[in-house]
Protein backbone atom coordinates (compact mmCIF):
# COMPACT_ATOMS: atom_id res chain seq x y z
CA UNK A 1 0.00 0.00 0.00
CA UNK A 2 2.77 2.81 -1.28
CA UNK A 3 1.29 5.98 -0.71
CA UNK A 4 4.88 8.17 -1.44
CA UNK A 5 3.35 11.48 -2.95
CA UNK A 6 -0.01 11.04 -1.58
CA UNK A 7 -1.28 13.73 0.73
CA UNK A 8 -3.60 12.77 3.29
CA UNK A 9 -6.05 14.38 6.11
CA UNK A 10 -6.56 12.71 9.22
CA UNK A 11 -9.53 15.03 11.77
CA UNK A 12 -9.06 13.94 15.38
CA UNK A 13 -5.58 12.23 14.73
CA UNK A 14 -4.02 13.68 18.23
CA UNK A 15 -4.82 10.51 20.14
CA UNK A 16 -6.47 7.12 20.32
CA UNK A 17 -7.53 5.75 16.73
CA UNK A 18 -6.82 9.10 14.66
CA UNK A 19 -3.06 9.00 15.77
CA UNK A 20 -2.28 5.67 14.65
CA UNK A 21 -3.94 6.28 11.48
CA UNK A 22 -1.62 8.68 11.03
CA UNK A 23 1.07 7.13 11.83
CA UNK A 24 0.00 4.42 9.63
CA UNK A 25 -0.04 6.62 6.60
CA UNK A 26 3.16 8.27 7.50
CA UNK A 27 4.63 4.59 7.23
CA UNK A 28 3.81 4.36 3.84
CA UNK A 29 5.43 7.11 2.66
CA UNK A 30 2.30 9.86 2.98
CA UNK A 31 2.44 13.40 4.07
CA UNK A 32 -0.10 13.64 6.59
CA UNK A 33 -2.19 16.95 8.08
CA UNK A 34 -2.76 15.60 11.45
CA UNK A 35 -6.07 17.78 12.92
CA UNK A 36 -6.70 18.36 16.43
CA UNK A 37 -9.09 20.42 18.37
CA UNK A 38 -7.69 21.17 22.13
CA UNK A 39 -4.26 18.67 22.20
CA UNK A 40 -1.49 20.90 20.67
CA UNK A 41 1.33 18.85 22.24
CA UNK A 42 0.03 15.81 22.09
CA UNK A 43 -0.84 16.53 18.10
CA UNK A 44 2.82 17.47 17.59
CA UNK A 45 4.11 14.41 19.04
CA UNK A 46 1.89 12.40 16.24
CA UNK A 47 3.44 15.01 13.85
CA UNK A 48 6.68 13.96 15.37
CA UNK A 49 5.93 9.87 15.14
CA UNK A 50 5.31 10.20 11.63
CA UNK A 51 8.25 11.85 10.32
CA UNK A 52 10.20 8.98 12.13
CA UNK A 53 7.97 6.51 10.80
CA UNK A 54 9.42 7.66 7.48
CA UNK A 55 6.19 10.18 6.47
CA UNK A 56 5.82 14.27 6.37
CA UNK A 57 3.66 15.77 8.80
CA UNK A 58 2.05 19.24 10.51
CA UNK A 59 -0.55 19.34 13.15
CA UNK A 60 -3.82 22.08 11.76
CA UNK A 61 -5.82 22.95 14.73
CA UNK A 62 -9.59 23.26 13.35
CA UNK A 63 -13.22 22.63 14.70
CA UNK A 64 -14.02 20.25 12.18
CA UNK A 65 -18.17 20.73 13.20
CA UNK A 66 -17.58 25.00 11.86
CA UNK A 67 -17.96 25.39 8.19
CA UNK A 68 -15.69 28.54 8.39
CA UNK A 69 -12.23 25.90 9.97
CA UNK A 70 -13.07 22.90 7.79
CA UNK A 71 -12.64 24.80 4.96
CA UNK A 72 -9.51 26.60 5.70
CA UNK A 73 -8.28 23.10 6.77
CA UNK A 74 -8.32 21.48 4.00
CA UNK A 75 -7.03 24.82 2.10
CA UNK A 76 -3.87 24.64 4.74
CA UNK A 77 -3.55 21.19 4.02
CA UNK A 78 -3.14 22.13 -0.17
CA UNK A 79 -1.03 25.23 1.03
CA UNK A 80 1.33 23.14 2.87
CA UNK A 81 1.45 19.71 0.76
CA UNK A 82 0.50 20.70 -2.71
CA UNK A 83 -2.41 18.43 -2.87
CA UNK A 84 -5.15 16.65 -1.43
CA UNK A 85 -5.35 12.59 -2.19
CA UNK A 86 -7.65 11.46 0.68
CA UNK A 87 -9.85 12.83 3.57
CA UNK A 88 -10.06 10.63 6.75
CA UNK A 89 -12.99 11.87 9.09
CA UNK A 90 -12.40 10.13 12.30
CA UNK A 91 -13.29 13.43 14.59
CA UNK A 92 -16.41 13.02 16.63
CA UNK A 93 -18.13 14.46 19.46
CA UNK A 94 -16.56 12.99 22.66
CA UNK A 95 -18.81 10.04 24.16
CA UNK A 96 -17.89 7.63 27.18
CA UNK A 97 -18.60 3.70 26.47
CA UNK A 98 -20.21 2.35 29.76
CA UNK A 99 -22.64 0.19 29.54
CA UNK A 100 -23.15 0.01 33.09
CA UNK A 101 -24.14 3.69 33.21
CA UNK A 102 -25.14 4.89 29.82
CA UNK A 103 -27.83 6.97 29.37
CA UNK A 104 -31.49 4.76 28.07
CA UNK A 105 -33.86 6.21 25.56
CA UNK A 106 -36.04 7.86 28.47
CA UNK A 107 -32.91 9.65 29.55
CA UNK A 108 -32.12 11.10 26.62
CA UNK A 109 -33.24 14.36 24.71
CA UNK A 110 -32.97 15.60 21.14
CA UNK A 111 -30.20 18.01 21.53
CA UNK A 112 -28.15 14.60 22.97
CA UNK A 113 -28.65 13.07 19.37
CA UNK A 114 -27.84 16.41 18.02
CA UNK A 115 -25.11 16.74 19.54
CA UNK A 116 -23.87 13.09 18.11
CA UNK A 117 -24.98 14.01 14.51
CA UNK A 118 -23.46 17.30 14.41
CA UNK A 119 -19.82 15.60 15.82
CA UNK A 120 -19.88 12.73 13.51
CA UNK A 121 -22.01 13.55 10.38
CA UNK A 122 -21.52 17.17 10.46
CA UNK A 123 -18.42 17.67 10.76
CA UNK A 124 -18.03 15.22 7.73
CA UNK A 125 -20.18 16.96 5.64
CA UNK A 126 -18.19 20.11 5.96
CA UNK A 127 -14.89 18.08 5.42
CA UNK A 128 -16.30 16.68 2.46
CA UNK A 129 -17.43 19.77 1.34
CA UNK A 130 -14.26 21.83 1.54
CA UNK A 131 -12.14 18.26 -0.01
CA UNK A 132 -14.16 17.46 -3.22
CA UNK A 133 -12.96 20.16 -5.07
CA UNK A 134 -9.39 18.68 -4.55
CA UNK A 135 -10.15 15.01 -4.57
CA UNK A 136 -11.55 15.40 -8.31
CA UNK A 137 -8.59 17.00 -9.93
CA UNK A 138 -6.39 13.85 -10.30
CA UNK A 139 -9.79 11.45 -10.58
CA UNK A 140 -8.27 8.99 -7.82
CA UNK A 141 -9.36 10.51 -4.25
CA UNK A 142 -10.58 8.64 -1.46
CA UNK A 143 -12.67 9.50 1.67
CA UNK A 144 -12.89 7.12 4.70
CA UNK A 145 -15.02 7.68 7.47
CA UNK A 146 -15.19 6.05 10.76
CA UNK A 147 -18.42 4.61 12.23
CA UNK A 148 -18.90 1.56 15.10
CA UNK A 149 -19.82 -2.64 14.38
CA UNK A 150 -23.34 -0.94 16.54
CA UNK A 151 -24.54 -0.34 13.22
CA UNK A 152 -24.84 -3.59 12.29
CA UNK A 153 -25.28 -5.04 16.35
CA UNK A 154 -25.89 -2.54 18.57
CA UNK A 155 -24.89 -4.79 21.22
CA UNK A 156 -24.77 -2.15 23.89
CA UNK A 157 -27.49 0.42 22.79
CA UNK A 158 -25.94 3.66 22.93
CA UNK A 159 -28.84 5.39 21.43
CA UNK A 160 -27.22 8.47 20.42
CA UNK A 161 -23.63 7.87 19.44
CA UNK A 162 -25.49 4.81 17.49
CA UNK A 163 -27.42 6.37 15.67
CA UNK A 164 -25.57 9.13 14.25
CA UNK A 165 -23.20 6.57 13.47
CA UNK A 166 -25.61 4.62 11.08
CA UNK A 167 -26.61 7.90 9.69
CA UNK A 168 -22.58 8.60 8.83
CA UNK A 169 -22.85 4.99 6.76
CA UNK A 170 -26.00 6.49 4.62
CA UNK A 171 -24.64 9.67 3.92
CA UNK A 172 -20.84 8.13 2.83
CA UNK A 173 -23.29 5.54 0.34
CA UNK A 174 -25.43 8.40 -0.72
CA UNK A 175 -21.60 10.41 -1.48
CA UNK A 176 -20.08 7.46 -3.05
CA UNK A 177 -22.93 6.94 -5.75
CA UNK A 178 -22.68 10.93 -6.90
CA UNK A 179 -18.62 10.93 -6.43
CA UNK A 180 -18.13 7.69 -7.99
CA UNK A 181 -17.94 8.84 -11.87
CA UNK A 182 -15.41 11.60 -11.04
CA UNK A 183 -12.82 9.17 -9.22
CA UNK A 184 -13.86 9.73 -5.70
CA UNK A 185 -14.72 6.60 -3.92
CA UNK A 186 -15.87 6.49 -0.51
CA UNK A 187 -16.31 4.03 2.08
CA UNK A 188 -16.34 3.21 6.17
CA UNK A 189 -14.57 1.39 8.69
CA UNK A 190 -16.33 0.14 11.51
CA UNK A 191 -14.44 -1.03 14.56
CA UNK A 192 -16.16 -2.68 17.70
CA UNK A 193 -14.86 -1.45 21.43
CA UNK A 194 -11.28 -0.28 20.49
CA UNK A 195 -8.84 -0.33 23.74
CA UNK A 196 -7.18 1.89 25.38
CA UNK A 197 -8.83 5.10 23.91
CA UNK A 198 -10.12 8.15 25.99
CA UNK A 199 -13.89 6.90 25.29
CA UNK A 200 -13.00 2.93 26.26
CA UNK A 201 -11.76 4.25 29.60
CA UNK A 202 -14.72 3.79 31.51
CA UNK A 203 -15.96 0.30 30.22
CA UNK A 204 -15.16 -2.21 33.03
CA UNK A 205 -12.72 -4.63 32.88
CA UNK A 206 -15.81 -7.44 33.34
CA UNK A 207 -17.78 -5.73 30.40
CA UNK A 208 -14.39 -6.15 28.39
CA UNK A 209 -13.85 -9.22 28.87
CA UNK A 210 -17.22 -10.16 27.54
CA UNK A 211 -16.62 -8.80 24.48
CA UNK A 212 -13.41 -10.45 24.16
CA UNK A 213 -15.09 -13.56 24.71
CA UNK A 214 -17.62 -13.81 22.19
CA UNK A 215 -15.00 -12.40 19.52
CA UNK A 216 -13.51 -15.17 17.58
CA UNK A 217 -9.96 -13.65 17.69
CA UNK A 218 -10.17 -13.37 20.73
CA UNK A 219 -9.22 -9.95 22.11
CA UNK A 220 -10.31 -6.19 21.74
CA UNK A 221 -9.40 -3.92 18.45
CA UNK A 222 -6.13 -1.72 19.29
CA UNK A 223 -5.94 1.17 17.69
CA UNK A 224 -3.46 -0.06 14.93
CA UNK A 225 -6.01 -2.66 14.40
CA UNK A 226 -8.21 0.03 12.57
CA UNK A 227 -5.36 2.07 11.03
CA UNK A 228 -4.15 -0.66 8.53
CA UNK A 229 -8.01 -1.28 7.25
CA UNK A 230 -8.11 2.80 7.06
CA UNK A 231 -4.77 2.86 4.87
CA UNK A 232 -5.87 -0.12 2.74
CA UNK A 233 -9.27 1.94 1.68
CA UNK A 234 -7.98 4.94 0.81
CA UNK A 235 -4.72 3.41 -1.07
CA UNK A 236 -4.62 2.60 -4.64
CA UNK A 237 -5.00 -0.96 -3.59
CA UNK A 238 -8.53 -0.60 -2.96
CA UNK A 239 -9.37 1.52 -6.39
CA UNK A 240 -12.46 -0.67 -6.95
CA UNK A 241 -14.27 -0.37 -3.49
CA UNK A 242 -17.02 2.15 -3.14
CA UNK A 243 -19.37 2.32 -0.62
CA UNK A 244 -18.65 -0.03 1.74
CA UNK A 245 -18.38 -0.45 5.43
CA UNK A 246 -15.56 -2.90 6.43
CA UNK A 247 -16.22 -4.13 9.95
CA UNK A 248 -13.03 -4.69 12.09
CA UNK A 249 -13.91 -5.93 15.40
CA UNK A 250 -12.45 -9.60 15.40
CA UNK A 251 -15.38 -11.17 13.90
CA UNK A 252 -18.02 -10.58 16.37
CA UNK A 253 -20.47 -8.76 13.58
CA UNK A 254 -19.87 -10.98 10.13
CA UNK A 255 -22.01 -9.46 7.20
Amino acid sequence: MDMKGRVVLVTGASRGIGAAIARAFAAQGAAVAVNYLRQADAAQAVVQACREAGGDALALQADATVPEQARSLVERTVQEFGRLDAVVNNAFAPYAFDPERRATFADLGWPDYLRQFEGSVGAAFHVCQAALPHLRLRAQGAIVNLVSDLVEDPVVPYHDYGTAKSALVGFSRQLAAEVGPQGVRVNCVAPGLVHPTAGSEATRASFREAIMAATPLRRLARPGDVAGPVVFLASPASGFITGQVLIVDGGRVMR
